[in-house]
């Protein structure tokens, strides 16, 4: 493609993906699925990384950042960002009519104007804008102190980067998590074995505060500004004027915001959004009623923690009665069994409600739950149901008690519970349940490294049933993989030789792939080494395995159980049959120079990789861990290392640069 070509494509996509990101994170109108914007994204991406020269800042590309930082720094807060002080009944906001009236009549107005807003459930930010560009954004914290994460906020695609007018302003929003987008986090999450959130509100919060903006720009996060904090160059009057103007901007305004002249428009008000809370497609979790006139918020002014000319009305929660028919298990992609209640179906803040979690066996021994119950349930945050109480005292003797499974329900293979976990996992390595996460995992970079047999492709096998288990990767013929895609042969040629070329791999890599609980890349280098081929671990004991060095008895048994398994051995058998690897092809290395030394790696390397740094290390008899104590050797430092660094220093740890751990290696 000719650069002016490149050029004209690079501007239409970007208004494109601009405009689609508009209509689904804005206006809650998506114009096309969620892959077909994928693939726009992919495409602008592409052309980017060929054409560099026409790469800007403003991009949607590159909103995402992939730099892992070791601690956030922290903001002071020049306007501080004050808490609300909440109210319970409409009685109240009488009270805080009356009182603002009061302090009217004292400052010789006879008026009061209000402005009634959605109350946001999420984590409060401040925006920071210099000549119209985003310049900083920070969470509330204690509200004069809070954590600059800038790169995180870069990543929502809500936050303009640059203003319509160059203006210097500073503005305060709540980052949220849509319900839909919330109950899709929370499916995969289930799906993947991981413990859910609790609520839209802490997953918003958790996810603006990840030290890697790069999982923060893979959580749906949005931000509603409902407030300026501090503006140079404009004066306004009201409010209501000033949230007008800010959407002016290009802000995404907190949408529901009633002005009313009188205490019964307030009411009404409150009333009116409390009826509409379950159409929204955000959390809200009460209403703020504030006051309209900036000049007499000066006089009212504020305490120490909250505004005088503010209160937020909080909605009692909902709640409903309704029966425990059956309780049910789902198998997730990492083994994970959930129970889940079935229930006699209801209607609670707004929708119908047939099913609910109960997360693991603990949660139900705490309720002391049983079949037939009748439990009480209320949506956590708006969102998520829950049971919160079991009537008791409604039983009639013909309740059930429920317990775990022994075995998987979909594949049978033993369910176990290991000590200081709540989950109980299927231990099946050929459960169909587990089977794309297990695929995705035994063909990843650190595992069999199979370069193309990505996640989308894996999928596709899978909906094809072009495979069904995971030595079927290598029975896959060149027709199948070519018909995935439109032009698909050369595709096709280098997934095949990726696929050949994995079946020369070590044994240690083939452990790695295989998942066995506990065993990483570490572990599996150890256990290669030492018996040579899968056979020989396979027939290791209980008690030969705890004996090595860093495997200990938990990794010991599980290695003995994953092995014992006609599943696993089922498995083994297949992959032998079609030509994979199950030797070790490690050599012997006599220079054990690192033996008993441990390394800590921390900042960006530029030389090798950290991946090449850990093996060189590994290789000379070394080990490497993820934090720095009295008991740390070495620390390599690269670009940018942080609170490693700073409590190497601390501890009198030997710091490394790479050109100094190069001639450490060399020597």
């Amino acid at each position: 493609m000719e650069k002016k070509q490149a050029k004209e494509r690079i501007e239409t996509l970007r208004k494109e993906t601009d405009y689609y990101a508009q209509k689904y994170y804005d206006e809650d109108k998506p114009v096309i699925s969620d892959f077909e914007y994928d693939m726009l994204m992919l495409e602008l991406r592409n052309l980017e990384k060929e054409f560099p020269e026409f790469v800007s800042q403003e991009s949607l590309t590159q909103r995402v950042g992939g730099h892992v930082k070791e601690g956030f720094v922290k903001v002071e807060h020049e306007v501080p960002l004050q808490s609300l002080q909440d109210v319970f009944s409409l009685a109240d906001i009488e009270d805080f009519d009356v009182r603002m009236k009061q302090k009217a009549e004292e400052n010789g107005t006879k008026t009061v104007s209000y402005v009634v807003e959605t109350k946001i459930d999420g984590l409060s930010a401040a925006l920071e804008y210099k000549q119209g560009k985003l310049v900083r954004g920070a969470t509330r914290g204690n509200g004069l102190v809070g954590e600059d994460v800038t790169q995180n906020i870069k990543t929502i695609k809500t936050i303009p980067q640059t203003l319509a007018d160059p203006i210097d302003i500073t503005v305060r929003g709540e980052v949220y998590i849509g319900k839909q987008d919330f109950e899709k986090m929370n499916e995969e999450r289930q799906e993947e074995g991981e413990e859910l959130f609790a609520n839209a509100r802490n997953a918003a919060a958790g996810s603006l505060r990840q030290l890697d903006s790069s999982i923060t720009a893979k959580r749906p996060l949005a931000i509603f500004i409902f407030n300026v904090q501090k503006i140079e160059g404009k004066t306004f009057t009201s409010h209501y004027d000033e949230l007008e103007y800010l959407a002016h901007l290009g802000f995404t305004v907190v949408p529901v915001r009633i002005p009313c002249q009188t205490i019964e428009e307030v009411k009404s008000a409150i009333e009116q959004i409390g009826e509409m809370r379950d159409t929204l497609n955000f959390g809200i979790d009460g209403a703020v009623v504030k006051i309209d006139d900036l000049a007499f918020r000066e006089i009212l002014g504020t305490t120490a923690k909250t505004p005088r000319w503010a209160v937020a009305y909080k909605y009692p929660p909902e709640k409903k009665e309704t029966k425990v028919k059956d309780i049910i298990c789902q198998v997730g992609r990492t083994g994970v069994i959930t129970p889940m209640a079935i229930l006699e179906p209801v209607k609670v803040a707004g929708s119908t409600i047939s099913k609910t979690t109960l997360h693991n066996e603990d949660f139900i021994q705490e309720k002391d739950l049983k079949i037939g119950d009748t439990v009480v349930i209320q949506k956590a945050g708006d969102v998520i149901p829950e049971i919160v109480e079991v009537i008791k005292e409604k039983r009639t003797g013909e309740e059930q008690d429920f317990f775990m499974p022994k075995v998987c329900p979909v594949c049978g293979a033993e369910a176990v519970r290991e000590e200081g976990e709540a989950a109980i996992r299927c231990t099946g390595i050929e459960c169909p349940a587990k089977l794309f996460r297990n695929l995705v995992h035994f063909v990843s970079r650190e595992a069999m490294n199979i370069d193309g047999l990505g996640e989308n492709i894996i999928s596709q096998l899978l909906e094809h049933h072009l495979i069904e288990n995971i030595a079927d990767i290598y029975t896959l013929q060149f027709e199948e993989i070519a018909s995935l895609k439109k032009n698909g042969k050369k595709f096709a040629q280098n997934l095949m030789d990726s696929i050949e070329t994995s079946k020369q791999n070590d044994l240690y890599r083939l452990l790695t792939a295989l998942g066995i609980r506990h065993v990483g890349s570490k572990a599996s280098k150890m256990l290669a080494k030492k018996y040579k081929t899968i056979d020989a671990i396979m027939q290791a004991s209980f008690e030969e395995l705890k004996e090595m060095k860093d495997i200990g008895e938990v990794m010991a048994d599980s290695i003995v159980q994953f092995f014992a398994q006609e599943q696993t051995k089922d498995l083994i058998q297949k992959l032998q049959e079609a030509g994979v690897n199950t030797k070790s092809l490690q050599e012997e290395q006599s220079d054990q120079r690192f033996e008993g030394k441990t390394f800590v790696l921390t900042g960006s390397l530029t030389e090798f990789t950290r991946k090449e740094a850990e093996d060189m290390i590994e290789n000379l008899g070394g080990k490497t861990s993820g934090s720095v104590s009295k008991k740390t050797d070495y620390v390599l430092a690269g670009e940018e290392a942080g609170s490693k660094l700073t409590k190497a220093q601390e501890l009198g740890v030997t710091i490394l640069s790479e050109e100094e751990f190069k001639q450490l290696i060399a020597n």
